[in-house]
């Protein structure tokens, strides 16, 4: 399978927490942070990190994030805010608040005292111009801010003062978390470029924490700049990236030292690597999403409720868990929620309950036999009007979690008289099939997001059933205009209390009609060693995931040892 920390009470931390900004939300200065970067003992001299580049394109020397083959995307420019996918909380960054002024007004308040690597000053204009180039060259588009993607598109982005304004033509909150990930480029620099998305940028001129100290075409070193905003905030003083590792290599290099990070798949992390040296050797798989079991529910019997829901009830989870994951990713809530991170996003239903369908084959078999899926002469269920089904689950050939978690599953279904078996197909058929609705049943990832809408919401809502063309999330095909309601709504809702009320019955769907089953919690790997470093998120400190690394940089210590 491929696949922060502002601490605020009241009304603005369930806001952040809900999944889009609160209106009139401020957000204070971010006061996290490591240690210092000068003294003894406060300094993390060298780390090593992977690659960021695949193998075929290395000895590109571009650092445009816009291009799909960046040497680095991640360490020169930086965005608005970092919002944590673990926590839901956003740490300002670039901005240090912001404020729906109303339903269709977005003010950021930016930072001062910021600079360019070159030494410019860092300003509003920076941004409105950053965004404004995303209207003029659409490729350069990426957080759909133009658009009608998930929301209303903006009309206008204009700066005054130390504030960016953005108007929108219509109820536009469920954009919040990708525009706040917008990287933010130097008018003076990028001004002149043209076509942003084509610019190859060899020198890049950021206000990250580092820049580029040299690069051979395969290593690629960074080096800490003393003159970053919160410089005080960054120990580590040169960041290796090198290498594209599979998971024996990988496995082999951060036990030699060679690699102090990776976030690449190892299988059975604990014995692989933590078990080797439990003091300096780590991992944490954070819940990014979940494995969800899809049905096509254009097709009897996957168009009934009982028959999905004692489906769920018949699917041994725990098992799936320790075949698919050895037992590191936990069984997943069938609300569709990250839980126990987003556990006040519950309704009060469900609140302190284990939402997680319990394993229960001779109650699963009840269910069936109440619903008309008799057992025909060969032990086999028929559908109730007596005709025979022999449902295939679909897997991606290669993709072994999937493999083993489709085999656990026709093994149950075949337990409770279902004639199922396992097609496995290449990923590309697999995507095709997708596309025309030509499946029974197939494996899925329900994205755990913060942003509710755009992630459980998109699984659920009628304008996201694949096309010809594209895999959209409602690939189960579920077509329900209430759900269509709620998701709208909750699209262009920027209050905390409304916000939880929808997602409660976004909830109420997944618990009660059962359009897809949770299965197992889908990784964000995170691997490391503490020898040069300590302060890693992990499931003590749940502050972030691989995907927040600029600020993960901000709270890396030396070890304190």
């Amino acid at each position: 399978m491929k696949r922060r920390t502002l601490l605020t009470t009241g009304p603005l931390a369930a806001a952040l927490v809900a999944g889009t900004a609160a209106c009139s939300g401020k957000i204070q200065t971010n006061q996290g942070g490591g240690g210092g970067a000068s003294g003894d003992g406060t300094t993390i001299p060298q780390l090593t990190f992977p690659s960021e580049v695949a193998e075929n394109v290395a000895g590109i020397k571009n650092f445009n994030p816009l291009s799909p083959n960046a040497t680095s995307r991640t360490y020169f420019y930086e965005p608005l805010m970092i919002r944590s996918s673990m926590n839901c909380e956003i740490v300002p960054w670039l901005a240090t608040e912001f404020e729906w002024a109303s339903e269709t007004t977005l003010i950021f308040t930016v930072r001062d005292g910021v600079t360019w690597s070159d030494g410019e000053p860092f300003t509003a204009e920076d941004i409105a111009f950053t965004l404004n180039l995303k209207k003029e060259f659409p490729g350069a588009d990426d957080i759909g801010l133009w658009n009608e993607t998930f929301g209303a598109p903006a009309e206008s982005v204009t700066a005054e003062g130390s504030t960016v304004t953005i108007e929108f033509s219509g109820l536009a909150a469920a954009k919040f978390d990708s525009l706040i990930t917008a990287k933010i480029f130097p008018q003076h620099v990028w001004g002149e470029v043209g076509d942003p998305v084509e610019y190859v940028d060899e020198e890049p001129v950021g206000t990250g924490p580092f820049t580029v100290g040299s690069y051979n075409g395969r290593q690629l070193v960074l080096a800490r700049r003393e003159d970053y905003w919160q410089a005080d905030k960054v120990a580590v003083q040169e960041l290796v990236l090198e290498g594209n590792y599979d998971a024996t290599n990988a496995a082999l290099k951060l036990a030699a030292g060679d690699l102090d990070a990776y976030w690449g798949e190892i299988p059975n992390p604990e014995q692989a690597f933590a078990s080797k040296d439990p003091e300096l050797n780590h991992f944490w798989y954070a819940p990014a999403g979940s494995t969800v079991l899809t049905f096509n529910l254009t097709k009897a019997p996957f168009d009934d409720v009982a028959f999905r829901e004692a489906i769920s009830q018949g699917i041994d989870k725990d098992e799936i868990s320790a075949k698919s994951t050895y037992g590191v990713m936990a069984p997943a809530s069938q609300t569709g929620l990250k839980l126990p991170y987003a556990e006040n996003l519950l309704p009060e239903a469900y609140a302190g309950q284990d939402t997680v369908i319990p394993f229960d084959t001779a109650k699963a078999e009840e269910m069936l036999d109440a619903a008309g899926y008799a057992k025909g002469g060969d032990g086999f269920r028929t559908l109730p009007d007596g005709t025979a089904f022999a449902p295939k689950f679909m897997v991606q050939a290669g993709w072994i979690d999937y493999q083993a978690a489709a085999d656990v599953v026709v093994r149950n279904l075949q337990t409770m008289g279902i004639n199922a078996s396992v097609q496995t197909s290449p990923p590309e058929a697999v995507d095709q099939h997708k596309k025309d609705g030509e499946f029974d049943l197939l494996l899925e990832y329900l994205h755990g997001g913060c942003e509710v809408a755009r992630n459980l919401g998109s699984k659920l809502s009628s304008d996201q059933v694949p096309t010809a063309d594209t895999v959209f999330a409602n690939v189960g095909r579920w077509i329900d205009p209430e759900t269509d309601e709620i998701v709208a709504e909750l699209s262009g809702e920027t209050d905390p209390e409304a916000q939880k009320e929808l997602t409660g019955k976004l909830v109420e769907v997944m618990m009660t009609q059962f359009p897809v089953t949770t299965l197992f919690y889908a990784p964000a790997r995170m691997i490391y060693r503490t020898d040069k470093a300590e302060g890693w998120p992990s499931e003590e400190d749940p502050y972030g995931t691989n995907s927040e690394m600029l600020m993960i940089m901000t709270r890396l210590v030396p070890p304190s040892a």
